[in-house]
């Protein structure tokens, strides 16, 4: 019997735009990604992979996550007050990241594009 060793990586990507999200997963694929999903939703997700696509077997094996200690904090602009959520390590901010709902509302209310509303909700952040 044949083993090999693989090493799965995962992350939410919810900022990237769907047109960077799309060649991201198309590269990843490419190299050989896998599918990652709740435990809740395995047998789902092997019954699906079995019998909607070619293939023959499936692999599984749970992971650790590492993340970083999040926080969040309010920051004033000029199309109102935006949620951003501060990502620490060891105590130090090292990822800054507009809500999207926040920023959505805001878009929303301003009939603005919501890349501006994430623009504001950045420069009014004021270690960013």
């Amino acid at each position: 019997m044949e083993t090999d060793t693989i090493v799965e990586i995962e992350t939410n990507l919810d900022d990237l735009s769907p047109e960077l999200t799309g060649a991201a997963m198309e590269k990843l694929l490419a190299l050989g990604a896998l599918v990652l999903c709740a435990l809740a939703l395995e047998a789902q997700v092997v019954h699906a992979l079995l019998s909607e696509t070619s293939a023959f077997g499936v692999r599984r094996s749970e992971k650790r996550r590492y993340k970083l200690e999040r926080c969040f904090e309010k920051v004033q602009t000029v199309f109102g007050e935006i949620s951003l959520k501060l990502g620490l390590l060891k105590g130090e901010v090292v990822q800054v990241a507009p809500e999207f709902e926040s920023c959505r509302a805001a878009s929303e209310r301003a009939g603005q594009p919501l890349r501006i509303i994430y623009q504001a909700a950045l420069a009014a952040y004021p270690k960013a």
